[in-house]
């Protein structure tokens, strides 16, 4: 399993409930695009419109050597989930304050996945919060660190 890429983000403005692993259609064009690693969702989300799950504002670039027959950067894609992922999703995203959030996409077999999270948004001092105990872990690790080189 490689990144092809990741959304940096989902972590830092969403706390993770749940994750899925979800298979994509796409076009050769976005296929290649995508082996080229030019791909984004920084501003991605998805949603469940009648029974079937959509990636929208994730922003594949145009591949540069295809012909006539090249795909829209911005396009919507549906996303390929069994059907009772997508009950289960539909039902997370009718909770107050969750939402569907792409975390990567990457290669599995051959096959182009994609990583989505249920997410509920994080507030300001969640944030100051994370932040707070990344820098202690930090801190700690260092100490340790050091008292193991003295040793």
């Amino acid at each position: 399993m490689s990144d092809i890429v990741t959304n940096r983000k989902a972590r830092r403005d969403y706390e993770i409930l749940e994750t899925f692993e979800a298979g994509i259609v796409l076009r050769g064009s976005e296929v290649k695009s995508l082996r080229a690693g030019l791909a984004q969702l920084a501003d991605a989300y998805a949603k469940v419109e009648n029974g079937e799950v959509f990636l929208c504002n994730a922003h594949i670039d145009e591949y540069e050597k295809a012909n006539r027959e090249n795909h829209n950067p911005k396009s919507v894609r549906k996303l390929l989930l069994k059907r009772p992922e997508i009950r289960h999703l539909a039902a997370c995203v009718d909770t107050k304050g969750h939402t569907l959030v792409p975390l990567s996409l990457y290669w599995k077999n051959g096959r182009v996945k994609l990583a989505l999270g249920v997410g509920r948004g994080k507030q300001q001092f969640d944030k100051r919060q994370d932040i707070r105990r990344r820098e202690s872990d930090r801190e700690l690790r260092r100490v340790l660190m050091h008292q193991l080189k003295r040793r």
